[in-house]
Order: C-alpha cells, then structure tokens, then sequence
C-alpha cells in the first residue's frame, strides 16, 4: 500500500486554515497541523495564544497530530524592520508579501521539508495547478488538491500558480515572490472554493472555528493599522499640505503616513472653488511635505506610464506573452509591456505607490512580479 503522503498545514487558528486541513484529511493525506508563533510588539495585546489555542482545538477535532514552530526571529528581522525600513524611505512596502517569502514559504517550507513532510498547505485563495492539466493557460483547471498533485510530481516545472476560483478573495497578488521550485511542495485546498463555501464547510464539520470572523490588520500580527504600529517605531510630526505650484494649503501628521493616490487624513485650509477630493501625488521625507491635488489634468500629468522594478520574480517564464498587471490588492488588471525590469503601461496610472508590488498575470496565472521604483 503507497505510503501516504505528509502534509504540514499551517493552522492560524481561523477558518480557512482549518477547513484546509478537514479537507486535506478527507482526501487522504497524513495531516500534521502547525501553529506559527511570530515576533509580537510589546504595545499590542498579546493574541497569539489565544489563536494557538483555536488552532489546537481544530486539531483536535480533526484527529490530527499538532505542533507549533516559533519563528520570531525571521519574522522580526525579515518583515517587521523591512516593513519600518520602507516607511522611513517614503515607500509603501507590502506586509503580507514580505510575510508570506520570509515566513510561510520560506522558514515554515523549509522546516517542513526538513521534518519529512512532502508539502504544507496554507488557507490562501489561490491555486496550484498542473502544468499538464492545462493545454493553455488560459483553460479551465482540474479543481481539487487530491487532483492537482495526482502524480506527486517534482519536476520544478510542473505547476503554475492560478488565481483562485473566488474573485473576491483571490490571494495571488500575494504570492508572487513564489518560486518555481516551491511549487510542487504546495498546497491551497480551499482555492477552488468560494468563502461562502469554506464557511458551509467548517459548519457542516462542526470545526469549532466556523463562527469566527475573519483576521485584519497587519499579516500575523492582527487587527492595528499601520499608523498605530509605525508611531512606535518613527517619531513624525506634523508638516506643511502643497498644491503643485507648491504653496502651502494645509496640514499633515507626517509625510511617513501617506501613500500617493491616497485621499484621508490630511487637512486642506486653503481650498479652490472645486469641491473634488484631493489626492496625495507626491511627498517628500526630507522636507515632510505631501503635495496634493483635485485638478484631473494635474493627476494624470504626474501619473507615471512606465516603471522600474526591483526584487524581480519570475515563478512562470513570460517570455513572448501578452501580460496584464496589478499594482495593489483587488484592483483591475491593466495591459503592460515588460522588458527587463522596466514596465510600461498601456496608459499612465494614478495612485502608483513606490515600493509596493506589481504582480504580472498571463490570463489568470500568476507569472511572477517585483517591486516598483522611481521610473
């Protein structure tokens, strides 16, 4: 009899993960669930062991083996002082990327394999698909793990990473720092269902998570905005609004805190006879200015049309592929042409933040990204 096949999958203590793991036990997997402890600031309440403890309990309503791996040293260096490092720059970094290369994918993967585990699974809202499976990539795909591993390959070229079936949850944009040779060690269980599903799911196993509200905030460490954890990291003060011929026409609580195309939390005294919103376009960390402006034609004529990248991943070659692009989480996908680490745009785009990512997608394969310079 074939032994069976090890998975390692990473329980955070909500509903995804935990549905995740129900499935990948009825499909016949030997299951281990894992916990994940990372770096917590000594300024939040301290959550982690109440979500190690719903965890467990999921395991043990599974029937499965658990454990817990602590990765606070990774996460403190590799994410947290990446994350504050960014911002003192005037760039928008990308937390759960970050979280996602450095933890997830990359020391629980890791220690994973090291342990004699054939994958770990996480609860994102994505696929990885068989090559083989697809004759083009834009075609539909086999839709559950059992099926999408079939053979156990571990040609690093098997698998390509597709957006998950639920538009409104698909995680893709995430996982671009994914490398092809990850790939056939990985599992997303639940990226061919809908939340709704995942919720009916958990339900109807009687998981003792099925209730529980989905997590926000700051990848792992929970429900803070980025002002609040940021404030006790950078000391900023307030500065001086401008328009674009550079008068000065309010006030800001730091330039640290603004990303461009943003429109909240700035406060413009000296308005124009149009009552359309400002946007921040510009700002400056030397001087701890924003510029900002609600003229359409000012908008788009400092809307960059082509980019540089840095950081650059490709998990599907894309050579002689007509690509779209996302520059944030959820946002329509536009015409771009790649060449090297230069992106052009089909038309300029507003609200592009440096130092965030761009994703590149080959219809609904995820090919790959990299993280936006100056252009």
């Amino acid at each position: 009899m074939e032994k069976k096949k090890k998975v390692f999958v990473g329980l955070s203590g909500g509903v995804d993960s935990a549905v995740s793991a129900l499935l990948l036990k009825r499909q016949g997997y030997d299951v281990t669930g894992v916990f994940i402890k990372v770096w917590t600031p000594d300024f939040l309440p301290c959550t982690w062991r109440e979500e190690r403890r719903d965890a467990m309990r999921v395991a043990v309503a599974l029937d499965i083996p658990f454990i817990s791996l602590d990765f606070s040293e990774e996460y403190k260096r590799d994410v947290v002082d990446y994350i504050v490092e960014e911002y003192k720059k005037g760039r928008t970094p990308n937390p759960d990327v970050m979280c996602n290369r450095a933890i997830k994918f990359g020391a629980f993967l890791r220690e994973a394999r090291a342990r004699g585990a054939d994958f770990i699974a996480t609860g994102h809202y994505a696929r990885c698909v068989s090559r083989d499976s697809v004759s083009d990539l834009r075609k539909e795909v086999l839709s559950s793990a059992d099926d999408q591993r079939g053979k156990f390959a571990t040609d690093k070229s098997s698998f390509l990473l597709q957006e998950g079936e639920d538009p409104n949850k698909d995680q893709s944009y995430f996982l671009w720092t994914l490398r092809e040779e990850d790939l056939p060690h990985i599992l997303f269980p639940i990226g061919n269902l809908k939340k709704s599903e995942v919720r009916a799911l958990a339900k109807g196993a009687h998981l003792p998570v099925a209730e529980k509200r989905d997590s926000q905030g700051i990848c792992f460490i929970g429900d803070v905005s980025m002002d609040e954890f940021l404030s006790h990291f950078v000391s900023t003060e307030q500065g001086s609004v401008l328009n674009t011929q550079g008068e000065v026409i309010g006030v800001h609580n730091g330039a640290l805190h603004y990303t461009i195309g943003e429109r909240h939390g700035f406060t413009v005294t000296k308005k124009g006879t149009s009552d359309k919103p400002y946007f921040v376009v510009a700002k400056d960390m030397i001087e701890n200015t924003i510029t900002v402006s609600n003229e359409d034609v000012e908008i788009e004529a400092l809307s960059p049309s082509r980019v540089e990248m840095s950081n650059v991943n490709w998990i599907t070659n894309p050579e002689g592929r007509n690509l779209s692009a996302r520059i944030r989480y959820r946002q329509e996908k536009v015409p771009v042409r790649v060449e090297g680490e230069k992106v052009t745009f089909s038309a300029p785009v507003r609200g592009l933040s440096f130092g965030q990512s761009i994703v590149f997608y080959d219809g609904d394969i995820c090919v790959g990204g990299g993280i936006m310079e100056r252009s």
